[in-house]
């Protein structure tokens, strides 16, 4: 896993990083719709070129948002972090607009690992936290199936063990 400086918690908490795959995923996820329509924009550009030349800019457009949103896209990925301190769980996301989820152990109800075909296929899961506020639910996607479990069994072990202090 990779660590990295928080951006606004301090810089003295190590964040891990998702996998790289996830930004992978969720390009090739955008790429489904964007491809077909780019090739639709093209063909209709070409045949089509003496009555409408303006279609041409339609292909164009498709693209720059092609590229554009595979940009933001990774960005975002390499955006997500968590980190495990002794008393809570910090999960950040965000490149533009920053957000930081602290949830306590003690909060903790219940933790999901869920894993739909495209991740397995990439070999990822998504952890999923669930407390009693519905507000301060969180997930952290793009985990390595292994790393997912491992931290499913040591919050609902540190949740177990902290709400029994309360």
């Amino acid at each position: 896993m990779n660590r990295e400086p928080a951006f606004s918690i301090g810089a003295d908490v190590p964040f891990n990083r998702v996998s790289p795959k996830y930004g992978l995923k969720e390009v090739l996820a955008t790429m489904i719709i964007t491809v077909p329509l780019l090739i639709v924009a093209v063909v209709l550009a070409v045949v089509f070129t003496a009555e409408a030349p303006w279609l041409h800019a339609v292909w164009a457009a498709v693209l720059v948002y092609g590229v554009v949103a595979t940009i933001i896209i990774v960005r975002q990925a390499r955006a997500i972090g968590y980190a495990e301190r002794s008393d809570d769980l910090l999960i950040r996301r965000g490149i533009m607009f920053h957000r930081a989820t602290v949830v306590p152990y003690g909060r903790l109800q219940f933790v999901d690992v869920d894993a739909g075909p495209i991740d397995r296929m990439f070999g990822l899961a998504t952890v999923r936290l669930h407390t009693a506020s519905a507000a301060t639910d969180a997930s952290i996607p793009g985990l390595p199936r292994a790393e997912a479990d491992r931290l499913r069994d040591s919050l609902a072990g540190l949740g177990r063990a902290n709400m029994a202090g309360l």
